[in-house]
């Protein structure tokens, strides 16, 4: 019998969609088919024009290709799914057998996975005063252009002080070594999480190793373009050899899925479950604040963290803690989706801004950096919450 390495690709994706059994249970979790009502927008909808398309019968078409790029990869789907089905391996294989789609924004994702030309292009344009012309640049742009998408992402607030990562010891490892995975544009405009996180990690009794800020790859994984995923694959693979450590973390939940899918075997988290796991370690100071908790997709259905981290907030004394609700519920952010689909982004995080207001908080947290730009986006006209990492409030609330 072929084993799974073996398998083609076209092979593989006819396997996974048969697991599929048509109940539907996945609608009502689906954001895509909340927002359209479509069943081709929806997983079931997804797996059908998979198998079509591994068989052979069907053209990989225009329109048929543009719904399965419409998914947010969200994986809400498979938390419900009473067949198991493994979708997102699905969706990744049949993108994957498609290739890079056309409209796809190679210069823009180009620039936010290399951290260092994001961060010199945040001082240049930060010396001339960007954030106050962005706007007017903007409406000499096309609506659906990627590069007028990109501006309205643009950080509002200064680049943060740079996280620089100290060199691995020469300690012997054990099972309390955990190495922190910067990420791309996570390790710039997510400095000071990072730097929250090494700090709690340290308080709970871990020792951290800070491994180099690079692109895990999720773009361009999900995008469908093999190569440059696999060459990421690669890099993390040293990057996690060089450390000797017995668990690999990341402030950014949206890399987890791809640092598994790169390190089989690995024990990947999120540093939020390692933390709640010795919670008895850390004590807070009181905060009198109300915050909103935005709850990112792969927080929840990938490193399934979102309880951990509602916990830990709760610790905090006087910390009013309320959560956005669940699925659903996605912000539209998804990695490159907010670039590629603008107009539909815009309107899931409409949505979630709505939910956001009900709450009425003080602050907005969230975890994922994409989402907590494309949010602030939002924000600029209607709302202006302060926006931050959780783990940044519960480094600043950490007792000594």
């Amino acid at each position: 019998m072929m084993n799974r390495s073996e398998e083609k690709p076209p092979t593989r994706i006819a396997a996974l969609a048969d697991q599929c059994v048509q109940c539907g249970l996945c609608l009502p979790v689906c954001p895509t088919y909340a927002l359209d009502r479509n069943e081709a927008e929806s997983p079931r909808g997804r797996i059908a024009i998979a198998a079509a398309l591994a068989r052979g019968q069907v053209a990989p078409t225009a329109e048929l290709r543009e719904h399965l790029d419409h998914c947010l990869g969200c994986m809400g789907c498979e938390q419900v799914c009473p067949a198991h089905v493994r979708y997102g391996e699905l969706l990744v294989e049949t993108r994957a057998l498609l290739g890079p789609a056309p409209r796809r924004p190679e210069r823009e994702i180009g620039l936010v996975r290399d951290p260092a030309r994001w961060r010199r292009l945040r001082r240049v344009l930060g010396r001339v005063g960007f954030t106050r012309w962005k706007s007017l640049l903007a409406t000499c742009l096309p609506a659906q252009s990627a590069w007028r998408s990109a501006l309205a992402l643009w950080p509002a607030n200064p680049l943060p002080a740079p996280y620089v990562a100290q060199p691995a010891s020469a300690e012997t490892p054990d099972t309390d070594t955990v190495a922190l995975f910067p990420g791309c544009i996570a390790s710039v405009e997510d400095a000071d999480a990072q730097r929250a996180a090494l700090a709690l990690l340290r308080a709970a009794g871990y020792r951290v190793v800070e491994l180099p800020a690079f692109c895990c790859g999720a773009m361009d994984l999900h995008g469908g373009d093999t190569a440059k995923a696999e060459q990421a694959a690669t890099q993390v693979g040293a990057a996690w050899q060089s450390a000797k450590a017995a668990h690999l973390v990341t402030i950014t939940p949206g890399c987890i899925g791809t640092l598994r899918h790169a390190l089989p075997g690995v024990r990947v988290a999120d540093p939020i479950a390692l933390l709640a796991a010795r919670a008895e370690r850390l004590s807070f100071r009181p905060l009198a604040t109300r915050v909103a908790v935005h709850l990112p997709c792969t927080q929840s259905n990938v490193a399934r963290s979102d309880d951990a981290l509602l916990r830990l907030l709760r610790r905090v004394p006087e910390l009013d803690v309320a959560a956005l609700p669940k699925p659903p519920h996605c912000c539209g952010a998804a990695g490159t989706h907010m670039l590629e689909f603008p107009e539909r982004a815009a309107r899931l995080r409409d949505d979630t801004l709505r939910q956001v207001a009900a709450l009425a908080p003080q602050r907005l947290l969230s975890s994922n950096i994409g989402c907590r730009l494309h949010l602030a986006a939002g924000m600029q006209h209607d709302h202006h919450w302060p926006h931050q990492h959780p783990l940044v409030l519960l480094a600043q609330q950490l007792e000594p």
